[in-house]
């Protein structure tokens, strides 16, 4: 099924998704784009649908051609302190700040936002496989987001998050037992539970 390239016609849309919701690790990213009208690439799609290779040039296609876009993120202590739920929407919030041309219409993937003062929005549930703008910024976020944990596991090794990103595996859940949390793990989530995770 082809991606819809907008939800209203002659509108300035801006998909809006995020990535690293449910992890125990780092940051929540959003990204927020607009797509030029008419815009299509055969192998885009929802970023959990594609390969790391595939979003790889996806990536760099969607910020080459896009009209706007902009990757914004909290990190660990903003999520335990304002919860992950409404951590992603101020991400997507931030994201949605910082673009240079100012959007008619939010769609957003999912079922919930907080919405964002000025402009109307839509949500629009499995939204990432259904229209490009969110698909294309379901993309940008999960790129951005595992380059940054990338990054991260340099500094800490142990917790494999070259792999797992800050995902609940279970190599990361018995690292957790065996060497404690660090800086960059979100203490609201629930990392210890008799002694054992979850």
């Amino acid at each position: 099924m082809a991606l819809l390239s907008c939800f209203k016609e002659g509108t300035i849309e801006a998909g809006c998704d995020e990535a690293g919701r449910g992890c125990l690790a780092g940051p929540v990213f959003a990204a927020a784009v607009i797509l030029p009208e008419g815009f299509h690439h055969p192998v885009l799609n929802d970023s959990k649908k594609l390969s790391h290779y595939k979003r790889e040039q996806l990536r760099y296609i969607i910020e080459d051609e896009a009209i706007a876009w902009k990757v914004a993120m909290l990190n660990n202590n903003e999520i335990d302190e304002f919860n992950i739920l409404k951590s992603s929407f101020m991400a997507m919030h931030r994201a949605i700040d910082d673009l240079n041309t100012k959007p008619e219409l939010l769609l957003i993937d999912g079922n919930r936002f907080i919405p964002y003062e000025g402009i109307p929005h839509q949500c629009i549930i499995k939204g990432d496989g259904k229209f490009a703008s969110i698909a294309a910024a379901s993309i940008l976020a999960k790129t951005h987001r595992d380059e940054f944990m990338l990054g991260l596991s340099d500094e800490y090794p142990q917790y494999n998050w070259a792999q797992n990103k800050g995902y609940p595996t279970a190599k990361h859940r018995k690292a957790i037992m065996e060497y404690g949390i660090c800086s960059y793990h979100r203490k609201s989530f629930k990392l210890h539970f008799q002694g054992s995770l979850f």
